[in-house]
């Protein structure tokens, strides 16, 4: 799901406690109704319970991809009978707040269904089981990854006003492509260059859409300019042409507050917000099937990994199957992690796991 209209924002989901919380650790004893020289004997409880486990799979292709995936490994790895039904944000939210169905939700905005999601949490009927991806900001600054390599030393924003002159072709000013002057982020990437020192430097083009947008990047990098730009993830555009993030500094939430506001007067350094997106799951899922929720806790897709599977999405002939297909055949050294596999049946060039801070509830709007 782009983050394209962002307005700052707090949402506090209060029903959260801590933005994480544990999960129950339950231990469920099933008596094996043989008996062994007199006595009952313990047999492991079936890992999938004794229903099918339904997995919404949502319209936006990230949460459709990680919908296909999951249903593969539940399937081939733990023996559930699986269910991938089609799912919508606000729709499967309250069906999760109210029925405790689906069972799970690969790839929820929680922040943006507070209204639906704090009720359930209340109620004990949902709650959140892992993160979807793992990191947990979703939009940046970029630079095409040929410009990181000859410029090994412009790792963050607060090096552009020593390195400006790459982004401006000969002309006075170097140029910074935006977002869309109706997007949110067109407001805050006008703070965000005033707050670092940069607004005099670089001159901000936003184009009129998305397609006029990824127009000027696909241009740039097809004549190997040097361009800096705005950009959310996941999402193939950064996969298929190769971009290194800048580092825009941490997290504060005051300023990244002012920075959502053309009124704000003194911006300050600020990374952008990050935002709860999570895998929810039903209640029952932790208390009847304890496997499953373990491996819903783990389950946390390198962001990196989901832009090359939206890139291969756009391959011809792909579909959402195909491509969850090829992730599970090939990707083991990500998933075998998640499974609970024996390291040695995963492979040993496994993606490094990237731990973020924790997802503030405290996000923009869409």
């Amino acid at each position: 799901m782009p983050l394209r209209h962002l307005a700052a924002v707090i949402v506090t989901l209060t029903a959260l406690g801590a933005v994480f919380p544990a999960a129950a650790q339950v231990s469920i004893e099933v008596l094996d109704q043989a008996q062994d020289a007199g006595d009952p004997a313990e047999a492991p409880a079936a890992p999938c319970g004794t229903q099918a486990i339904a997995i919404a799979k949502m319209q936006w292709p990230s949460a459709a991809i990680l919908a296909e995936i999951h249903a593969r490994i539940l399937t081939a790895q733990f023996g559930c009978e699986v269910r991938v039904l089609p799912g919508d944000l606000a729709a499967t939210g309250s069906s999760m707040a109210t029925t405790g169905q689906p069972a799970i939700a690969p790839e929820m905005w929680i922040a943006r269904i507070a209204e639906i999601w704090n009720p359930g949490i209340k109620a004990q009927k949902v709650r959140q089981a892992g993160v979807s991806f793992a990191d947990p900001v979703f939009e940046g600054w970029f630079i095409p990854d040929y410009v990181a390599e000859a410029n090994p030393d412009l790792t963050g924003a607060a090096l552009l006003k020593d390195k400006w002159q790459l982004f401006a072709a000969g002309g006075p000013k170097g140029k910074f492509i935006s977002c869309p002057p109706d997007w949110g982020c067109a407001v805050i990437n006008r703070n965000m260059l005033r707050a670092n020192g940069l607004d005099t430097l670089f001159e901000v083009i936003e184009p009129a859409n998305r397609f006029e947008l990824d127009t000027l990047i696909a241009e740039a990098v097809g004549r190997k300019e040097p361009i800096l730009f705005y950009y959310w993830q996941p999402n193939a555009v950064l996969s298929q042409f190769g971009f290194e993030a800048l580092d825009l500094g941490p997290y504060e939430q005051e300023a990244f507050l002012c920075m959502g506001r053309r009124a704000c007067a003194t911006p300050l350094p600020s990374g952008f917000a990050p935002e709860a997106v999570v895998i929810a799951a039903a209640e029952w899922v932790f208390t009847d099937i304890p496997a499953i929720a373990g491996y819903l806790q783990r389950a946390a897709m390198p962001m990196k990994e989901m832009n090359d599977l939206l890139a291969a999405l756009n391959a011809g002939g792909a579909t959402v199957e195909s491509v969850a297909d090829k992730f599970v055949a090939e990707r083991k050294a990500v998933w075998g992690i998640w499974a609970g596999l024996p390291a040695d049946q995963i492979p040993l060039d496994p993606i490094p796991a990237e731990s973020g801070p924790e997802v503030s509830t405290e996000a923009p709007a869409q």
